[in-house]
C-alpha cells in the first residue's frame, strides 16, 4: 500500500525528548496511529500502550510509580493511543513526564472536548500540541505542477481528504458513508451521553446547506425549536469532534463592521457532504462555489498548522454587505481573499475593505492559482 508522508511529522520530530509530552488530537480515521507507526519505525525502542484495550486501560489507571517502571521497563520512547480512554489520564501523564524524563511520551486522542476535560489543565506546561487534519493535497500530490493539482480538484471538492479514501477513491461513497455512521456520530453521541441524535443530526444538516453563511444561533434554534443554549452547545461539541469549526469575523471597527457573527465551515467536504447525502458529480451541482471555497480555506487552514500556527483566520463584512471571503492575519500582516469557482469572470476584493485598510494585500483565488495559495513550496 502507498504510504504518504504527513507533514506534521516534521514539527513533531523537532520537539522529540524535550522533556514535554506530545499529543497529537485529530478526528478518527485522519491517520494518528499510522503517523505514529511512522513515528515509532524511526525512533525505535518503542512501547506502543493501546487504550482502546481494555487490559492497558486497567494498568495505566491511578497506578503507582513502581507500577508504571514495570510497565516501561527500558523503553526510551512510549506511544499510549486513545488516551482519553484512560481514567485520569492528565495525571498519568503529568506522573510520567515529570518522574521518567529520559523517555519520550507521544499520546494521540480523537476527541479535543475528552482531551480537554481529562489531559490538558494536568499537563499544564508539560506538553506540546498537535492537529493532525485529514491530508492535505499537499501531502497527497507532493510532486504534482499546479496544473496536474487543478485536475484532481473535482474528485476531493466533492469526496474530500479522508486517508483511507484517498487511497480507494472507487469506494469513496460508501466509505464516507460508513465514516460518518460509525465514527462520527457515534462517538460524538457517546462523548457527552446526548439522549436526541435525532436533534444533533438535523442541526448537522442544517450547517451542512448553510456551510460558508454566517450562521445565526437564534435562526438555528427556532428552526430545531430548542433553546439557543442547546443549540451553542451542540455546535461547540462539533467544533472540539473536529467536524465542523467557527470563523469569526474580523473588525477593528464595530460601527461599520460585523463583529459578533460566525461562519461554519467543515474540516472535510466529504464529511459534508455525505451528512446531506450528496456525491452526484461536480459538473452537475448548484453549490461548486460553495464547495471550492470551504476546501480552500480548510487547505489554507492546514498549511498555517506547519508553517506559522500563529496566523489567524477570518471572515469579513460590513453593514452595507460589503465582505470578504478569507481574511488572515499573520506574520505579514492582514491579508483579504476573494475565493471564486467561476474563472471566466473577474472578480476582485470589495473595495469597502481596501478602503478600511489600505495596507492589506489582496488576492482573488480560482483554480488556476489556488495551489500556490494552499501548497508548500519547495523552498518552505
Amino acid at each position: 500500500m502507498k504510504e504518504y508522508n504527513r507533514l506534521i511529522e516534521t514539527q513533531i520530530n523537532k520537539w522529540l525528548f524535550k522533556e514535554k509530552a506530545l499529543i497529537i488530537i485529530g478526528a478518527r480515521q485522519v491517520g494518528k496511529t499510522t503517523l505514529l507507526t511512522s513515528i515509532r519505525n524511526k525512533l525505535g525502542n518503542t512501547l506502543w500502550l493501546n487504550a482502546d484495550e481494555n487490559i492497558t486501560r486497567t494498568r495505566l489507571t491511578n497506578p503507582s510509580i513502581e507500577a508504571l517502571k514495570g510497565i516501561i521497563g527500558n523503553y526510551e520512547v512510549v506511544i499510549i493511543d486513545e488516551i482519553q480512554r484512560i481514567e485520569n489520564a492528565g495525571l498519568l501523564l503529568k506522573l510520567l513526564v515529570d518522574n521518567f524524563k529520559e523517555v519520550q511520551f507521544l499520546a494521540t486522542g480523537s476527541s479535543a472536548l475528552e482531551i480537554s476535560d481529562t489531559v490538558f489543565e494536568p499537563m499544564t506546561g508539560r506538553y506540546f500540541l498537535f492537529h493532525l487534519y485529514p491530508f492535505s493535497l499537499a501531502e497527497l500530490y507532493p510532486t504534482k505542477s499546479p496544473f496536474e493539482l487543478e485536475q484532481e480538484l473535482p474528485f476531493h471538492l466533492v469526496y474530500g481528504c479522508y486517508p483511507e479514501l484517498s487511497l480507494k477513491k472507487n469506494m469513496a461513497e460508501m466509505l464516507l458513508s460508513n465514516l460518518t455512521q460509525q465514527y462520527l456520530y457515534k462517538d460524538v453521541l457517546v462523548w457527552k451521553n446526548i439522549r436526541k441524535p435525532e436533534l444533533l443530526d438535523k442541526l448537522l444538516k442544517l450547517l451542512a446547506y448553510q456551510m460558508g453563511s454566517e450562521v445565526s444561533i437564534h435562526e438555528l434554534s427556532n428552526q430545531l425549536n430548542v433553546k439557543s443554549d442547546t443549540v451553542e452547545n451542540y455546535i461547540d461539541l462539533l467544533e472540539k469532534s473536529f467536524v465542523i469549526y467557527r470563523l469569526k469575523a474580523y473588525n477593528t471597527n464595530q460601527r461599520k463592521e460585523v463583529s459578533k457573527m460566525s461562519k461554519v465551515l467543515f474540516w472535510d467536504n466529504g464529511v459534508r457532504n455525505a451528512i446531506i447525502e450528496d456525491f452526484n458529480d461536480l459538473s452537475v451541482r448548484t453549490d461548486q462555489g460553495v464547495l471550492f471555497e470551504n476546501f480552500i480555506i480548510s487547505e489554507r487552514m492546514k498549511m498555517n498548522a506547519w508553517l506559522d500556527p500563529s496566523t489567524k483566520s477570518f471572515f469579513w463584512r460590513n453593514y452595507n454587505k460589503n465582505e470578504v471571503d478569507y481574511v488572515e492575519l499573520g506574520k505579514k500582516g492582514l491579508s483579504g481573499y476573494e475565493i471564486k469557482w467561476n474563472t471566466r469572470k473577474k472578480f476582485k476584493v470589495s473595495r469597502a475593505f481596501t478602503n478600511l485598510y489600505p495596507n492589506a494585500s489582496t488576492s482573488v483565488i480560482t483554480p488556476h492559482n489556488f495551489a500556490d495559495f494552499t501548497a508548500l513550496k519547495n523552498d518552505q
